[in-house]
Order: structure tokens, then sequence, then C-alpha cells
């Protein structure tokens, strides 16, 4: 039973495996799986808020939320396209590392800052691009604990005015013609095929016996076309008779 001062702070920290997660060991042996190949632990499970886990563990947590965890110049990401769907990750900057959008877990003190950079971490003093306050998840956690009340990890849904998602694209869909007008265009092509193009029927009568009357539909003659009167196109040289 979790306690309500628990609650409330899971509440106004996050949720209750976002400290677990970033306080981790990983790419170290699994302790159940040291001796197979590919034990590294680089995995976590976000419904078991444990240990990292390795790809072998992976049988014990069938339908549970896992991210993977990777490494970038000594220091542990994950890639937002797989953290966002479990967290706000606003006003933490991103980066692109072997062409894939990630995020830093802790923070990266810099001992120098960078020369002209006039925007940095709010809590380890990295040297950020303007549009970003933290340079890691870690940092973010640090400022909301700080007694910020504008920074959240919970997402928000944006619909839109007939309940929409605003990242879905808006595409025309294909207008579904209805029973009325398919019928106006059948009418108006049999009436095309019947009198032609100058209004003159094209119907002529077989034989007729008592009240039914047995008629042959066919289509206007189209007009003769003279090749002898027709130009020749210019530049083809005319062969001279053997």
């Amino acid at each position: 039973m979790v306690s309500p001062i628990g609650k409330m702070e899971h509440q106004d920290f996050g949720p209750p495996w976002l400290t677990p997660m970033l306080r981790a060991d990983y790419f170290v042996p699994c302790r159940f799986h040291g001796d197979a190949n590919k034990s590294e632990c680089n995995m976590y499970c976000l419904d078991c808020c444990g240990n990292s886990l390795c790809s072998y563990c992976l049988t014990h947590h069938k339908d549970h939320r896992v991210v993977q965890i990777r490494r970038s110049s000594y220091h542990n990401v994950v890639r937002v396209n797989e953290i966002q769907r479990f967290l706000d990750i606003t006003c933490v900057q991103t980066y692109i590392i072997n062409s894939a959008k990630i995020v830093f877990l802790n923070e990266r003190p810099q001992p120098r800052p960078g020369k002209g950079v006039t925007n940095h971490c709010e809590i380890c003093g990295r040297s950020l691009v303007d549009a970003f306050r933290f340079c890691s998840l870690g940092c973010k956690l640090g400022g909301m604990k700080r007694g910020d009340r504008e920074l959240s990890f919970t997402q928000k849904t944006k619909q839109g005015r007939e309940g929409y998602e605003l990242d879905e694209p808006l595409t025309p869909k294909k207008v579904k013609r209805s029973h009325l007008f398919n019928q106006l265009i059948d009418t108006h092509i049999f009436h095309y095929n019947l009198y032609g193009r100058n209004g003159h029927s094209d119907m002529s009568c077989s034989s007729t016996s008592g009240d039914e009357t047995t008629t042959n539909m066919s289509p206007g003659t189209p007009p003769i076309f003279n090749h002898r009167n027709s130009s020749r196109r210019k530049g083809i040289p005319r062969r001279a008779p053997f």
C-alpha cells in the first residue's frame, strides 16, 4: 500500500519508476545470466521498477513497458521515440547520435563552459541551446524538486476540434458519391450513348410483335478520317521509290 506522502511525491516529481531508472546500473553483467553471451544489462522495465535487465530477462517481463538504455561518450541515454511515450521531456535538450534523437538520463557537469554560450543547464551548468533549460532527465527532475511548479513529466493530450490529435496529419479523405449522384451519372451516360453527340438517336428497330418491341442499341459511327489530307510530321524525310 502506497502512503499518501509517497503518492504525492510521485505525482509532483514524476512517475514512480523514474528515479529508480535514473539510479540503476547499466552495462554490467547480469547477475542471473552472467555466463551467457550478450548478457549485458541495458534495459529497464517501467512496470517492475527493479534493477536493469538483459535480453534474457525479458522472458519474465512479457507485456511490460521496457525501454532500452544506450551509451554515448560514457553516459547513459535513451531514444526520444521510446521515452516520450511515457514522459513529457519538454525543456530537456535532445541530441542526434547515429541518426537517432536521444536524451541523456543524468546530469553532465561541464568544467569549462563554451565561449559565446549564453544558455546553461539550470542544475549542472552545461551549455545548452537557447530553447532548453536542462541537459538531462535527471536535471529536469532536480529543477522540479527545487520548487518549479511549471515543470511536469505528465503528458498532456492535445486534441483538435473534432477529437483528433494535432500530431495526426489532417489529410482530406476521398468523398463517397451518394446513390442519387450515381444515378445521375449513369443516366447522363445512357442518353449520351443513345442519342450521340448531336442529339440524334442511333436506335434502330429490328422487329415488332404485339406489345413487345425488340431494339438494337448501337453507338454512332465515328467520322471517317482522311489520311491523305493529314499533314506529315515535320522533320521526317520521304523515302525515295525503289
